[in-house]
């Protein structure tokens, strides 16, 4: 009977463990849907003129992001995508697209976890890899890297111990130099908000 009574007890731990680390697992994927809005803010052309001249399309696309919690409370965010194209307006008229990669690594404070609701803020930083310039039929240039500060803010509604959905906003900021025949022409401050809307999943 002992013997019995010491098996119930060490399987009824050992089924509490593994509920207790499937709840407790680091890792956090989300799949988003983003919305990109630049701020589009640039200096005259040629340093005449007006400013902002210069215009960044919006544009939604998918994003993979994958956190790990070091703490119930304390999490980092990796934020992924695939090379994205833009197209580029001067005055309104289309001069040509480029295309960027622009992963992004943030630190989250989470205020309620395990909670139904549970909002997040998080600071970091973003690398933006620029390439594939095709402005003004060639005679245009871009930076090929920029590195820039990243905000973001948002909240993930628990569905259950696994999944979740997720709303997110961040701010980030993307800027180059403009480059016409080599000369610098203008500076450019892309510096996107982007709406994220997703699911995540809980390992």
């Amino acid at each position: 009977m002992k013997t019995m009574m010491k098996s119930v007890v060490v399987a009824l731990i050992a089924v509490a463990a593994s509920q207790a680390i499937a709840q407790e697992s680091p890792w956090l994927v989300r799949a988003r849907a983003v919305y990109i809005d630049p701020d589009n803010k640039s200096t005259p052309v040629g340093g005449v003129g007006a400013s902002d001249r210069i215009d960044v399309e919006t544009k939604t696309i998918p994003e993979l992001d994958i956190s790990y919690f070091f703490t119930p409370h304390i999490s980092a965010e990796l934020i992924l995508t695939y090379p994205q194209k833009h197209k580029v307006r001067l005055d309104g008229a289309e001069i040509g697209s480029f295309k960027h990669l622009p992963p992004t690594l943030t630190a989250q404070y989470h205020f309620a976890p395990g909670a139904t609701i549970n909002p997040y803020v998080g600071v970091g930083v973003n690398y933006t890899r620029i390439s594939k310039v095709r402005l003004l039929d060639g005679a245009g240039d871009l930076e090929n890297d920029s590195w820039g500060l990243a905000l973001q803010a948002g909240v993930d509604f628990r569905i259950n111990e696994r999944w979740s959905i997720n709303a997110d906003v961040k701010k980030v900021n993307i800027r180059s130099d403009v480059y016409v025949g080599g000369a610098n022409a203008s500076h450019l401050k892309v510096d996107p908000v982007l709406f994220g809307l997703g699911v995540g999943y809980r390992f």
